[in-house]
């Protein structure tokens, strides 16, 4: 498993109004949820389809993209 997370340092108005928003909720329980966990087949895909949607690159060297992946931690929630 691995995390979904919001990159809050990169807010990336254009790609979350160009389909990002919906996209988000359409993975996540909650649409307002800052993080979810997926397996790393099913991350791979989302972010491959969040990468076609307008404003995805550009983001600072630190915070490059609105939604990146890491490695879920043993405490957290399926």
């Amino acid at each position: 498993m691995v995390k979904l997370a919001i990159e809050y340092e990169n807010p990336a108005p254009t790609w979350w109004e160009s389909g990002g928003r919906d996209l988000w909720a359409a993975i996540a329980e909650d649409p307002d949820a800052g993080s979810v966990l997926v397996d790393e087949s099913v991350a791979e895909s989302w972010l491959a389809q969040a990468a076609t949607i307008p404003g995805w690159e550009g983001g600072p060297d630190y915070a490059p993209h609105p939604i990146y992946m890491k490695t879920a931690d043993e405490g957290d929630e399926l």
